[in-house]
């Protein structure tokens, strides 16, 4: 059996974590108050079609809109019986995990109506005892966020017999008073996130955030993955930050650009524009003349200074 792995929140802050855990399901809202057995197609982007207008109300954006729908069209479509949920239980650090025992179906008496049943694995597990990278994928800000990524670490954790790709983990190497190269994208999307306020980027653009958790980060396209969504202060301008470790070739400045024509296609409202951006270590000239034609796409390099401090 392939498995499929994804994080799972049980309602806001997961207040509705007990429930879920006691009834045995998952579920999500989003304010959609009807039964959609059976009218879930194929292709999300249809079912998108059809449901941002309906969830993009007043003070709603589209880019929330359409991760709301997409979120729920994954929950209802995509998930198959077998695939792993891991549920932050709102205790600090802990998680539960389950497995999906149903296809979709509609509680319209009960709180997350949109529903599948799960069975819930004994025990519990503890967030510090995972790897850095599967922590910073469970802080997703997003209902529903996948970790296929993790696949190997998460089936080794809960003893399955089966499991995905699995992801290299490094450590960033930085030496005294010197320029550091982080040994993963993740963690140099990780300082970039952290440090957010202090770059160029948060003097003028915000992570896209909805209820003030970050969704921007690793945001889920048709492509692939956005390292950062990011939106500006005046919600005028979408940002979209492509992420190198080393080298940056100009096969990213195509990666980007597709990342922008997602943006264009999917998430900006009128009078929106977008922006790309690159954050490497090094160019070389086959970028630099690749980005002379790509005008709304900007390179920047990153310096990471590590000091010591007597105190």
């Amino acid at each position: 059996m392939s498995r499929k792995f994804y994080k799972f929140m049980l309602g806001a802050k997961s207040k509705e974590a007990d429930r879920c855990r006691t009834e045995g399901f998952i579920g999500t809202d989003f304010d959609i108050d009807e039964d959609l057995t059976g009218r879930f197609p194929e292709n999300w982007r249809d079912f998108n079609a059809r449901w941002i207008p309906v969830l993009q109300k007043p003070g709603i954006s589209k880019i929330a809109a359409g991760l709301w729908a997409g979120q729920l069209w994954t929950m209802g479509y995509w998930m198959s019986q077998g695939d792993i949920v891991l549920c932050p239980t709102g205790k600090s650090g802990e998680l539960v995990a389950g497995e999906i025992t149903s296809e979709y179906y509609y509680a319209a008496d009960g709180p997350l109506p949109h529903r599948r049943k799960v069975r819930w694995l004994p025990g519990s597990i503890q967030k510090d005892s995972l790897s850095d990278a599967l922590r910073s994928s469970l802080g997703s800000g997003s209902t529903l966020f996948t970790l296929e990524s993790h696949a190997a670490e998460i089936s080794a954790i809960l003893s399955l017999d089966d499991h995905g790709p699995t992801e290299p983990i490094g450590i960033a190497g930085e030496g005294g008073a010197t320029t550091g190269v982080f040994a993963m994208e993740k963690y140099l999307e990780e300082f970039l996130v952290s440090n957010w306020a202090r770059t160029d980027f948060g003097r003028t653009h915000d992570i896209f955030t909805i209820d003030g958790e970050i969704v921007g980060q690793q945001f889920q396209t048709d492509n692939g993955r956005m390292d950062i969504l990011a939106i500006s202060k005046n919600k005028r301008e979408i940002l979209i930050i492509e992420l190198k470790r080393g080298k940056a070739s100009d096969a990213v400045v195509g990666q980007v650009q597709r990342y922008m024509g997602y943006a264009i296609e999917n998430l900006v409202e009128e009078g929106q524009t977008v922006r790309g951006a690159i954050v490497a270590l090094e160019d070389d000239l086959s970028i630099r003349r690749a980005l002379l034609v790509a005008t709304n796409v900007e390179f920047y390099r990153y310096k990471v200074d590590f000091k010591l401090e007597r105190v």
